[in-house]
């Protein structure tokens, strides 16, 4: 339970601070998680963005206030982190389906976005496959790259990294000169994040293998990664819905109830050699992790 708490503690913060400046890095803190992880665990809870929710709970509070105080709607603008009247407008509009001087003077229908209350509701039964191993330190070689820290923006990014990736051979490469078979990887192309950062609104993305010891080349990065203990959960079916599906499942069933919680260290997809549009695709996704307090 000091998982839900956690996560609760944090959009209890977000929700003191709505006419604020959010630190995402000091959400993700008091949630005892990464930034990057904290957004990717609320996005798959909520199904909307963390983002999302922090500007639908402004748009919600500032229609409110509209319709019921004297405030002038540039003061309302700024107070909820607008910096110009017109990209208020503008966001109010999408949201509420009607213009904020309108509201200032006839009133009108406006939409209501609720606080979240994390709550756990024993409605699970998934049968999932999963186990707990800790493995000594190995190493992977990667084509890492830089990613912004907003999810939305990652999202985006990402997979468009893996298609220049397949495009220009570096997967390829790291496949025929760097990956070691007979390993605790197997022959999977790995998708690594590395949830600490040494930059505040950046985190380190990589396409990977298990490393096999050969020269280095220019643009390849070898990381050590530590003993750990590793939550590790099979997934049959289709990239990316199948993975998808199972880290809602992860992340809404398996650690709220069970002894583990994410470390915040690293996150992979494993990728077996495949087609990963079948339905019987077998992939893995390894979470770092440690028992909870």
């Amino acid at each position: 339970m000091d998982w839900i708490k956690s996560l609760q503690n944090a959009i209890n913060f977000i929700e003191n601070n709505l006419t604020y400046d959010i630190d995402l890095e000091e959400v993700a803190k008091i949630a005892n998680s990464s930034t990057f992880n904290f957004q990717r665990v609320f996005s798959i809870l909520c199904g909307y963005t963390l983002g999302e929710y922090i500007r639908n709970r402004r748009l919600s509070l500032a229609g409110s206030e509209l319709a019921s105080t004297n405030q002038k709607v540039i003061d309302i603008a700024l107070k909820y982190g607008y910096e110009s009247p017109e990209s208020f407008t503008r966001a109010f509009v999408r949201f509420h389906g009607i213009n904020p001087s309108q509201v200032k003077k006839n009133g009108g229908f406006l939409k209501v976005f609720s606080k979240i209350s994390v709550k756990l509701i024993l409605d699970g039964g998934s049968l999932m496959d999963y186990r707990i191993e800790k493995h000594d330190e190995f190493k992977i070689i990667s084509k890492k790259k830089y990613f912004p820290i907003e999810i939305e923006e990652a999202q985006k990014q990402i997979p468009k990294f893996w298609t220049q990736c397949q495009s220009d051979k570096t997967i390829t490469t790291l496949v025929q000169e760097y990956l070691e078979k007979d390993s605790i990887l197997s022959d999977a192309i790995i998708g690594t994040c590395f949830e600490k950062s040494d930059r505040k609104n950046e985190f380190p993305y990589g396409i990977s293998v298990f490393y096999n010891g050969n020269e280095v080349k220019k643009g390849f990065e070898v990381d050590t990664i530590p003993a750990l203990n590793w939550a590790k959960f099979k997934c049959v079916g289709p990239m990316p819905t199948s993975i998808q599906n199972l880290l809602k499942t992860i992340y809404s069933e398996f650690f709220p109830s069970s002894e583990y919680k994410p470390s915040g260290d690293f996150y992979l997809e494993l990728y077996p050699e495949g087609d990963i549009s079948k339905s019987d695709y077998e992939s893995e996704v390894w979470i770092s992790v440690e028992k909870k307090d």
